[in-house]
């Protein structure tokens, strides 16, 4: 009679991407999370404290959260978002009155308020939606678009053929705008 092992084994997705640890994650994340928070908000100290504020939320959720980064990216975003819209008036006194007599053009050439939110929004939910994204296709993207490597370099980096890393990139990107227009967000405007 042979005995049956009745443990349940993980899936092979489980196994390639395992939870970790909440620490690991910080020392992984942290410069990450704050370049990506200033650029939402502009101001550093605001940054350290919305990624503070994330990673105290994560701890106090761990056991709920089954991918991690995803979630703490989410999370930066949301309390970035919030923070500009309670401080909206603030942020715009803090930059003071223009001096120059240029003020006035500078003003027409620069983005709205309610414009830079929708474009800091766009950029953080693309930031948002690739960091869900597999780390092969996320290497895909950062190939092409990061790094500006043709697609024949491309397929000899990862071992793919040209018309597959066409197709592979074109894909990801159909599903990508697909993910932004069901957030609410289309064109390059946000």
């Amino acid at each position: 009679m042979s005995i049956i092992n009745l443990r349940k084994r993980p899936s092979p997705q489980r196994m390639v991407e395992e939870k970790p640890t909440l620490e690991a994650l910080f020392e992984l994340e942290e410069t990450p999370l704050l370049r990506f928070a200033h650029g939402i908000v502009r101001r550093r100290a605001v940054a350290e404290e919305m990624v503070q504020e994330a990673f105290m939320r994560l701890h106090n959720h761990w056991d709920e959260v089954e991918r991690p980064r995803a979630w703490i990216y989410r999370a930066v975003r949301n309390l970035c978002l919030t923070y500009l819209r309670d401080h909206a008036r603030e942020t715009a006194l803090d930059q003071g009155p223009d001096e120059e007599s240029g003020a006035d053009r500078r003003a027409a050439e620069s983005p709205k308020p309610d414009e830079a939110l929708g474009r800091m929004e766009a950029v953080g939910m693309v930031r948002l939606l690739l960091s869900e994204l597999e780390e092969k296709d996320r290497r895909l993207i950062s190939l092409k678009y990061v790094e500006g490597r043709s697609y024949a370099d491309i397929g000899k980096a990862t071992g793919l053929s040209v018309s597959n890393v066409g197709y592979r990139l074109h894909h990801l990107l159909k599903g990508l705008a697909v993910s932004l227009r069901q957030a609410g967000i289309s064109g390059s405007q946000g």
